[in-house]
């Protein structure tokens, strides 16, 4: 197998293949460099149930915080991130799992349960805390000895005073606490104005922890309706149902099931419209600071992600919508699998309200029709949206 090795990643050669036939190789090696940076501008989408976006804005400039409103989605603002600064290296260092260091590359505090191992860190000490391949993260002060937080798995490990980049922790925020704020990326909050719910339809969102996308449907119908959030793991459901409390919801409904049988559970469930977000190879996530994947990873995930199509267009009213994304960048988990839901299920690709980005790629005269961020000229994550009606 030939490698592409960038930083801490190593992707199969083969997996990038059909996406450098239409961008060329300098642009597939551009993107892959940018993900392992943040964003530039860090989205949070404002719960406008509770407060308005001008309210918001006030009370975080209030706190010391800068945020600026989108000129396109009336409920998204960002903060802008800063960076890269240079971490310290202290005496003592914790290293810490792949998604954890992610978090603390870009300013979030260490909690225990991310921690894999570290030197004999008491209380009060200088750390260093690293990702698994090395990387110095973040630099702070331990808030418990690390034998603590190893036994007891929870609460704050480390206070991060200098990471490689800095965001505002959002989740520590009274006002996040408070159910007035989701953080979420650009690309995903797009997802639920491109499906664009109306008030008392029905909306199935088939792999909906941790609920971004399920509970913004139900903020944009204004709570009236039912939003059916699907999912099939009992921790991603628990945190799906805090979210939706945490938001003050009361329109979506949580399932604890394998989605992938739901219209066979579930036969008298009928939806005016449909979200498909389902695993992926997570390619365009960002920032990623360790990474290895075959071809074989990307025809597993397109192999399974094939098998929520049935459910997706049986549990389908005729005419209604679909939305298809993924967080990834090839074409066999995003425009392949719109040919299967055109070919074998009989859909029609729309345009899409709110294209900001790219045009999808192939020659199929609907491929213009489909949206791909790109984070070499997207300041977002890499991201993938179709929109589909079912005609029969």
């Amino acid at each position: 197998m030939e490698f592409i090795k960038v930083q801490g990643l190593e992707y199969e050669k083969r997996i990038f293949e059909g996406l450098a036939e239409y961008i060329g190789w300098t642009r597939v090696y551009s993107i892959i460099k940018e993900t392992c940076k943040p964003v530039k501008r860090y989205f949070v989408r404002v719960n406008t149930l509770k407060i308005t976006r001008e309210k918001i804005l006030e009370r975080l400039k209030e706190e010391g915080l800068t945020a600026y409103a989108d000129g396109i989605l009336s409920e998204a603002i960002y903060f802008e991130v800063e960076g890269p600064f240079k971490v310290p290296i202290a005496r003592k260092g914790i290293i810490v799992d792949k998604r954890t260091a992610e978090s603390v590359f870009q300013g979030a505090n260490l909690y225990a349960p991310g921690i894999l191992r570290g030197d004999p860190v008491k209380k009060g000490d200088e750390v260093t805390v690293y990702s698994p391949n090395g990387i110095a993260v973040g630099y702070g002060i331990a808030e418990m000895d690390i034998g603590d937080a190893m036994q007891k798995r929870r609460g704050l490990a480390v206070r991060i005073i200098v990471s490689r980049y800095r965001a505002p922790k959002i989740r520590e925020l009274d006002e996040y606490k408070k159910g007035l704020l989701y953080d979420q990326s650009y690309p995903a909050m797009l997802v639920a104005r491109i499906l664009d719910p109306k008030p008392g339809e029905t909306i199935v969102d088939l792999c909906a922890a941790p609920g971004g996308k399920a509970t913004h449907v139900a903020q944009i119908m204004g709570d009236r309706g039912l939003v059916v959030a699907v999912d099939r793991s009992r921790k991603k459901v628990e945190k799906l149902a805090e979210n939706s409390r945490r938001l003050g919801l009361k329109s979506i409904r949580i399932l604890l099931e394998d989605s992938r049988r739901l219209h066979v559970k579930y036969p008298s469930l009928k939806a005016d419209k449909v979200i498909l977000d389902p695993s992926c190879s997570s390619l365009g996530v960002r920032p990623k600071l360790i990474e290895r994947k075959t071809f074989r990873d990307i025809i597993s995930c397109f192999m399974y992600q094939q098998q929520f199509l049935p459910a997706a267009s049986s549990l389908l009213k005729k005419n209604g919508i679909l939305v298809y994304s993924t967080c990834t960048l090839t074409l066999e988990e995003n425009e392949h699998i719109v040919r299967v839901l055109v070919e074998k299920y009989g859909f029609e690709v729309e345009e899409q309200d709110f294209h900001v980005a790219e045009r999808g790629l192939g020659d199929s005269e609907w491929c213009p029709f489909l949206q791909r961020f790109h984070p070499d000229n997207m300041d977002t994550p890499g991201f993938f949206i179709a929109k589909l009606r079912k005609k029969t």
